[in-house]
């Protein structure tokens, strides 16, 4: 199973307080690439909090996309683009997702 993080020593009272307050589940886009061959990927799973920012955590895949994502062509400038466009908007909401797989366990 993929890594949640910021969910350390938070119970699942606490979780769903925070999920009804308005948190999610994220993850962040990020592409590198190699020559010709552009990687897309997405980073683990972040529990972003009520009130917290999720742009704070995005900016290391930011970077990660804007120093190595645009080499190759034509991907790597789409999928920086994408990432980049995707990350400052808070990342990628995948708590029905999340909450689905929780509940089947």
């Amino acid at each position: 199973m993929t890594k949640i993080i910021g969910l350390e020593e938070m119970s699942i009272e606490e979780v769903y307080q925070e999920l009804s307050k308005g948190a999610k589940f994220v993850v962040f886009l990020y592409c590198f690439s190699i020559v010709i061959l552009t990687f897309k990927r997405s980073s683990n799973i972040y529990f972003i909090k009520y009130r917290e920012l999720a742009f704070i955590k995005s900016i290391k895949y930011t970077l990660i996309s804007l120093l190595l994502g645009w080499w190759g062509i034509p991907w790597g400038i789409i999928y920086t683009i994408q990432s980049i466009f995707i990350n400052l908007r808070g990342g990628k909401d995948v708590t029905l997702q999340v909450m689905s797989t929780l509940r089947q366990n």
